[in-house]
């Protein structure tokens, strides 16, 4: 008897040590203060950006690469919804984690993306950054009120005008 008491301990503490590390790795969620950042520009001449600048500013981050279909797709759906919206609305960053600059800069300009909202992140997934938002694969987007902190994520294009218009709403 005093052995299968040990063996539920055990059992509980391994189960609780995984829930855990689960959560370590699964994202920020709704209501949290994003993370603080500063991206090099992506191209010859440009400015770094920060997130600590765009205080004042719905943000949307958008993190992808060219190798992942779905998140490519997805940012350049998101972008097209932010250039049709008054401005002022919203401030895309489109960050990459594309491992060659070539591959990035094709991407963006085949995808029509803006260079001046796109940043890569040269580690990939090693990449500080990728880690300070603890991304995985499929990668995430956030929306991010005035105040920097996250309203809402993995925002469908579909539902960003929507979404901002409803929030500007409550605000007056």
């Amino acid at each position: 008897m005093r052995n299968v008491k040990w063996i539920f301990v055990v059992l509980f503490i391994l189960l609780v040590s995984f829930v855990d590390k689960d959560n370590m790795f699964s994202g920020h969620d709704v209501g949290d203060k994003a993370p603080q950042f500063t991206l090099t520009a992506s191209e010859e001449g440009g400015q770094p950006l920060s997130l600590r600048q765009m205080k004042g500013e719905y943000v949307l981050l958008s993190f992808w690469a060219s190798y992942d279909a779905a998140s490519r797709m997805q940012n350049v759906q998101l972008s097209r919804v932010v250039e049709q919206m008054p401005k002022g609305g919203v401030r895309m960053v489109s960050v990459s984690f594309d491992k060659y600059r070539s591959v990035f800069s094709e991407t963006i300009k085949k995808d029509g993306i803006d260079p001046e909202v796109s940043f890569v992140e040269l580690a990939g997934e090693k990449s500080p950054l990728f880690k300070q938002y603890r991304l995985k694969r499929g990668f995430k987007n956030y929306l991010l009120n005035p105040d920097g902190v996250i309203i809402a994520k993995d925002v469908q294009a579909k539902e960003l005008a929507e979404y901002i218009g409803k929030r500007r709403v409550c605000q007056n």
